[in-house]
């Protein structure tokens, strides 16, 4: 079956087989084995912006970590924030928020990504701080053929979304253009409860409660332009700029709202290519970014006549140098990476009357994080085996202009090795192993208490197969990580030794010309080595099974999803995690190409209105509590939407 069927929940989980038409960059050894795609996201996922959402949808052992409507994060392997590398067009950015409320998937919308490549594992030596995985977004590229695409969108709960691209050029200079508005009032859950009635319904404090009944829940504007200069058939200059301008988004659980939330990133790349027997590819690439935050209680019951703003900034230059050369039939790469990354932050109470500015003071004191570093990597093929190995070391800083907080140096040095036996066409068996590590924050190490900390270091062993019969394909992998010195919040920081184990199963069947299966499940489990209170680690999402069945039928395309996750019964009561229960979600879409310039999308989600959580209440994120338990947040109830597409 040689046409591409619609990725849907599953699709991610699709192998990259070697015979395999694409139009993504050239494949690594570790990629063809240990990694996972989700294609063509501006066109599939149109539901909404949200890049997390599209994620778990898609690959079974990402989880969504849901905080609002919008701006949620996710979790990879039973690890989040900083723990993954989250590179946007190769360049870094990293939220604001002590309290997460904009992590890095937040920072670039559906609309503008082409498609996502994660690859589990310490497998990665040219990326600062790759702990347990990356998640590597690639957004549109310019055209030299005038195109332009016009989406109009809308759905439940004051859904409403406008998106336009435009891109052309000529055999030397490409450009591209994309711009998107989208607003949202406060969903409802399955028991049809907004977030105020949510609040209301747990018994959140009246403080805490929002003042108003009408609030919107967010609103985003992004552009996204995109620059290619062709200097030579074999060198070429690339410009990019994203801005993301999000206001007054809501999180009904936590004690604050996000006011605005604007971010900025700046890449500039260069690549030459064939420049002799010492370089088959050499690439300069250069990014900037940064992230501006205040969070208030503005919209909160306050019950006085000022309220409280925490202002963070943060922000993030990187470089890196790398050239490929071909040794012995072996592709080496070597190169050198670099960047600073600055975070800061003040708190100060404001009139709500006078709208006056009282006195502020530190939240964060500006702390910069400069790290540098040597990578290299060899790949080569011995017959039917497959060879990566590379290695990389780093020297990093992290300097506080407080005097009373300790500087700190760390060095490490991390490596990796990973096989793949090619049996024969329809059969891989793949194995990896490596070590990698990623260093403490600034909020980790110096927000509140004066914390020595360790960089985490992780051990890792991956086994797995892959096998195609006919038009059948089961890909299966198990993992075991160990974690020394893992950063853990305990109510202060602190590093602990602990395990990650799983094991993961994908595939497809390809029924006929018309009708196609993707499944795939993803179990984890998360222990701590010593405990005397809980042995079970925070934030080790439980079973987590999808199914998707796709029909196509000439410009039609009908698909049907469901979703299980079992019972959250496997928790850290210590680190304020609490039971959850477990449920399934059916999701429908259908969609339709009208005429050769109009497509039309409809969709469900939730079709059966569940009423469900799913995510935990882990303390290293602040909640608002009531009787000393963390409040839920339960996710949306039954979603409708619809998407007008014009295009030529």
């Amino acid at each position: 079956m040689k046409r591409i069927i619609s990725l849907s929940l599953l699709s991610a989980s699709v192998v990259l087989q070697a015979n395999e038409t694409t139009v993504l960059d050239q494949i690594s050894v570790v990629e063809k084995a240990n990694g996972k795609i989700v294609k063509d996201i501006s066109n599939e996922q149109i539901k909404s912006a949200d890049l997390a959402e599209a994620l778990t949808k898609n690959i079974s052992s990402i989880s969504i970590v849901r905080r609002s409507g919008i701006a949620n994060d996710i979790i990879l392997r039973g690890q989040k924030k900083d723990n993954i590398n989250i590179l946007i067009d190769n360049a870094k950015i990293y939220g604001a928020c002590p309290n997460r409320m904009d992590p890095v998937t937040s920072h670039v919308l559906s609309n503008n990504i082409e498609s996502v490549k994660v690859i589990e594992g310490p497998y990665d030596v040219e990326n600062f701080g790759t702990l347990s995985g990356n998640v590597i977004v690639k957004t549109k590229q310019p055209s030299k053929d005038l195109k332009a695409e016009v989406n109009l969108g809308a759905g439940s709960f004051g859904y409403k979304k406008a998106s336009a691209m435009l891109s052309g050029g000529t055999d030397k200079f490409k450009l591209l253009v994309s711009t998107s508005i989208e607003k949202g009032d406060q969903y409802e859950d399955g028991d049809g409860n907004d977030f105020l009635e949510q609040q209301l319904e747990k018994g959140v404090m009246t403080g805490n409660q929002y003042s108003k009944s009408d609030l919107e829940a967010y609103e985003k504007k992004t552009v996204l332009t995109k620059a290619i200069f062709n200097i030579t058939d074999d060198q070429d200059i690339k410009l990019s700029y994203t801005a993301n301008r999000s206001d007054n988004v809501l999180y009904p659980n936590t004690p604050m709202d996000a006011d605005y939330d604007d971010s900025d990133i700046y890449t500039i790349g260069y690549t030459a290519r064939d420049l002799g027997a010492f370089s088959k590819e050499l690439t300069l690439d250069y990014y900037y970014s940064h992230v501006d935050h205040p969070m208030s209680t503005k919209l909160r019951n306050s019950g006085s006549e000022k309220y409280m703003t925490n202002h963070m900034k943060s922000s993030i230059w990187g470089s890196k140098l790398k050239n490929s050369l071909e040794v012995a039939d072996s592709l080496v790469t070597i190169g050198l990476d670099t960047s600073v990354r600055n975070w800061r932050g003040k708190k100060y109470m404001t009139s709500s009357m006078t709208g006056m500015q009282m006195p502020s003071f530190a939240s964060l004191d500006s702390t910069d994080t400069t790290n540098k570093a040597v990578f290299t990597s060899i790949e080569k093929s011995f017959g039917k085996l497959d060879l990566e190995m590379g290695a990389r070391y780093d020297y990093t800083d992290i300097d506080s202009i407080n005097a009373d907080k300790t500087d700190k140096k760390y060095t490490s040095l991390n490596a990796n090795i990973f096989a793949i036996y090619n049996a024969d066409e329809n059969t891989k068996y793949f194995a990896g192993i490596g070590k990698s590590s990623r260093v403490p924050d600034a909020r980790e190490l110096y927000m509140g208490a004066n914390n020595d900390l360790d960089d985490t270091k992780n051990y890792e062993v991956d086994l797995g197969f892959d096998k195609t019969i006919g038009n059948f394909n089961i890909k299966s992998k198990v993992f075991y990580s160990v974690l020394k010195d893992y950063i853990y919040n305990t109510g202060t920081f602190e590093n602990i030794d602990a395990n990650i184990y799983g094991l993961d199963i994908s595939g497809f069947y390809y029924m006929n010309d018309k009708f196609s299966i993707d499944y795939g499940a993803s179990y984890q489990r998360g222990e701590k080595d010593d405990s005397a209170i809980d042995k079970d680690l925070a934030e080790i999402p439980p079973l987590k099974a999808n199914i998707a069945f796709n029909y196509e039928e000439k410009n039609s395309r009908y698909t049907a999803e469901i979703m299980a996750v079992d019972r959250w019964n496997t928790y850290d009561s210590s680190a304020k995690e609490q039971e959850l229960a477990g449920y399934a979600l059916v999701n429908l879409k259908y969609s339709n190409q009208l005429h050769k310039n109009f497509g039309l999308t409809f969709g469900v989600d939730n079709v059966f209105d569940k009423t469900y959580a799913s995510t935990n209440t882990y303390q290293d994120v602040t909640y608002v509590e009531t009787g000393g338990d963390r409040v839920l947040l339960n996710d949306p109830g039954r979603y409708f939407y619809a998407n007008l597409k014009y295009s030529f």
